[in-house]
């Protein structure tokens, strides 16, 4: 089959008889799935950084890492969303060994990269609340070299495998292309062990160490604090909840693709359905939504400008902002709310 010769492991996507793992009908399936998260995330993503350029009262450092977020997960749909649509609706990857790599390089930078971001909204937030360093404000400096680091951090760990620590690879069904982690040699091995230990175990340590600090402050607080209305409790709830949401939804995307490649490698004789292989593919590629819809589209600042632009200017949908009680994190981060 003209699939079967495309990368030089690419028989492991075949059944016993060479066979695809899926039939037609499934490959379109899986097209028409991954089409419902691509389309999304790129008009949310780009939405983003559109209104951004458009409007100043944007552009302040404690909004700079939502919109590298935007960017990285606008890169991922746009190199591993678009890309899996055609591979799935054609029935395998027909962009050869160099479309493989490059595919893999791209679509891993981006992902690393929002991971990280995600992680460094949860730092920024937690400096700013708790002001751990003291009255230090938070200014551009700040949030450009934590960007920069984010990309830094991802690229660093991401172009080994172009240099033979590690590889590219056909993964899942054979759609798209990521790190190797089937393969048992040392080096893969090793690299794939690292990988998800820097790129997954810390940025998840980062985030619950985090946000674990700014909620025992926010208690803290609704200790001392006597507001008429419980307002300062609310608020708290409120953090709380957004809180809860935010590493919720970090779990389902990564932890189910980290802890397959953490199971192949502990045991490198189990066997994987090439079907089950992909569902923690594409659950990881779903951030690229959740993540403007959590952290961007429930933030009241963007939301005032984003939500107007996707209904062409409609302004019907404005809710009465009044009417709802402050939240500790808009008081300590005026302009900003905790989403």
């Amino acid at each position: 089959m003209e699939h079967a010769a495309i990368l030089p492991n690419a028989s492991f996507y075949l059944g016993p008889q060479g066979e695809p793992p899926l039939s037609h009908t499934g490959f379109i399936c899986l097209a028409i799935i991954m089409a419902i998260f691509t389309g999304p995330a790129i008009v949310l993503n780009a939405t983003v950084i559109i209104v951004t350029l458009m409007h100043k009262q944007l552009r302040q450092p404690l909004n700079y890492a939502l919109v590298n977020m935007a960017v990285a997960d606008l890169g991922t749909a746009m190199t591993g969303g678009v890309l899996s649509v055609v591979n799935n609706a054609q029935g395998y990857f027909s962009l050869g060994r160099t479309g493989c790599v490059m595919e893999g390089f791209a679509v891993s930078l981006c992902g690393i990269t929002s991971l990280c971001t995600v992680a460094l909204i949860a730092v920024e937030r937690m400096f700013v609340i708790c002001k751990p360093l003291g009255l230090i404000t938070f200014q551009k400096h700040h949030a450009v070299a934590g960007i920069a680091f984010s990309w830094l951090w991802s690229f660093i760990w991401n172009v080994p495998p172009l240099f033979g620590w590690g590889r590219y690879e056909l993964e899942g069904v054979g759609t798209s292309c990521a790190p190797d982690w089937h393969n048992r040699d040392p080096k893969n091995v090793s690299y794939i062990v690292a990988y998800f230990a820097v790129c997954f175990a810390v940025p998840f340590a980062i985030i619950l160490l985090s946000y674990g600090k700014l909620m025992w402050t926010l208690h803290q607080v609704t200790k001392m604090a006597c507001v008429e209305g419980g307002a300062v409790a609310k608020g708290e709830t409120k953090v709380a909840f957004m809180v809860i949401l935010m590493v919720l939804t970090f779990l389902i995307s990564w932890l189910p693709y980290a802890g397959l490649a953490m199971l192949v490698v502990y045991d490198p004789d189990v066997e994987i359905d090439p079907l089950v292989g992909t569902v923690p593919v594409y659950l990881a590629k779903s951030s690229t939504v959740y993540n403007p819809l959590i952290y961007i589209y429930l933030n009241k600042q963007f939301r005032k400008y984003a939500v107007p632009f996707l209904l062409c200017g409609r302004q019907d949908w404005v809710e009465d902002e009044a009417s709802e009680a402050a939240t500790m994190v808009d008081s300590a981060m005026p302009k900003v709310s905790p989403a």
